[in-house]
């Protein structure tokens, strides 16, 4: 069984932390728009959104993927942070700014997007040339195809700044209303909780034991800065974000929520259960795990070994990360992957909590 080997991070940045729902209502509205990319069941997500009016509706299925997480936007909020204080601020900031507020160019980490992006805005329209200069850009960059089509809609909204402005704000108010409103309710004592446990490991561990720790099983290895802004999250559990806030910052958002809690409203089985049985029912992945327990290998390793092309174990790969049961250390470019053998007793502790639990 391979042991995890935690990466040093020298010039240890000064951490401080950040609450605040408001988070929590650009990442559920996110993840509500690529539900399978965290494991959240398509149906139920299209049913949350289809209960958005059609034009605020279709606005944010075309937004929403450049949107991301506006974690800088949210940051400089004041407290307490929640929803309706993101709408405040948003009402507070000039239609034409608003949309350029929360995509944020500055701190996307793709130097040759965010050139292109930014002419345009300052131009007031888009080329056929800006558009194969973003392809050409795309290429080699991604690991999925340039979606023509979902670059071309985002954009009709990026160079129309005041109309696409005054959307932005009644489509977060939409959602806000038939949605989030309660949904805030739900997760707001568990970002709490979350934080809480954080900080009480955060005394007792070193920086890189905490980051592994709270990502579960993500080893970064790269220079932090020198403040590091640690915030809790709900709905992407158990994936990591890790964004630039400035020059010397960087924000690293957490999955808090726990592994017999289900994100689904209502949901009987825990999500997180049912993506470790899920995982581990399948031949392939088996395999990849067997392997990963021996040594500590890449996509491109394991797809040697295994006589599959690379982009179907790194596919795979991102279904046992999805499900917690592999370690990811970063080194420049490249992902090194060993099983995480702690995830697999979790499992069956989760698993048997829920036979064993009162259920109503």
């Amino acid at each position: 069984m391979p042991k995890t080997k935690t990466t040093s991070i020298s010039s240890a940045p000064t951490l401080s932390w950040d609450y605040g729902t408001a988070y929590e209502l650009f990442v559920s509205l996110h993840v509500l728009h690529l539900p399978d990319h965290y494991g959240v069941r398509a149906a139920w997500a299209a049913g949350i959104r289809s209960r958005i009016p059609a034009a605020e509706r279709k606005f944010l299925e075309e937004v929403v993927p450049f949107m991301s997480f506006p974690v800088g936007w949210v940051h400089r909020l004041p407290q307490p942070k929640d929803a309706l204080s993101a709408l405040y601020a948003l009402r507070q900031t000039p239609p034409e700014r608003r949309l350029a507020e929360l995509i944020d160019l500055e701190n996307w980490h793709e130097e040759k997007f965010k050139s292109i992006f930014r002419r345009i805005f300052e131009r007031g329209k888009w080329t056929r040339e800006d558009l194969e200069a973003l392809k050409a850009a795309h290429e080699g960059e991604q690991k999925h195809e340039f979606d023509e089509k979902l670059v071309t809609n985002f954009l009709k909204w990026w160079v129309r700044p005041a109309e696409s402005g005054a959307l932005v704000l009644q489509s977060l108010q939409a959602y806000q209303q038939v949605f989030f409103e309660e949904e805030e309710k739900r997760v707001a004592p568990v970002l709490k909780a979350g934080i809480e446990r954080a900080q009480k490991l955060a005394a007792k561990t070193s920086l890189p034991e905490l980051m592994v720790e709270l990502s579960q099983g993500v080893d970064f290895n790269e220079a932090l800065g020198k403040e590091l802004v640690i915030v809790p999250a709900f709905w992407t559990t158990p994936l990591v974000l890790l964004e630039p806030l400035g020059q010397d910052s960087k924000l690293f958002l957490f999955g808090a929520r726990p592994a017999g809690m289900s994100a689904t409203p209502g949901e009987l089985v825990p999500e997180g259960l049912l993506r470790s049985l899920k995982a581990l029912a399948d031949t392939t992945r088996l395999k990849i795990l067997y392997y990963l327990s021996q040594e500590e290998l890449t996509p491109s390793e394991l797809a040697r070994r295994l006589r599959l092309r690379a982009p179907t174990v790194t596919h795979h790969l991102s279904d046992l990360r999805l499900a917690g049961l592999v370690n990811v250390t970063v080194r420049g470019q490249e992902k090194f992957y060993a099983a995480r053998r702690e995830a697999l007793d979790a499992a069956c502790e989760t698993l048997n909590q829920f036979l064993d639990s009162p259920q109503s």
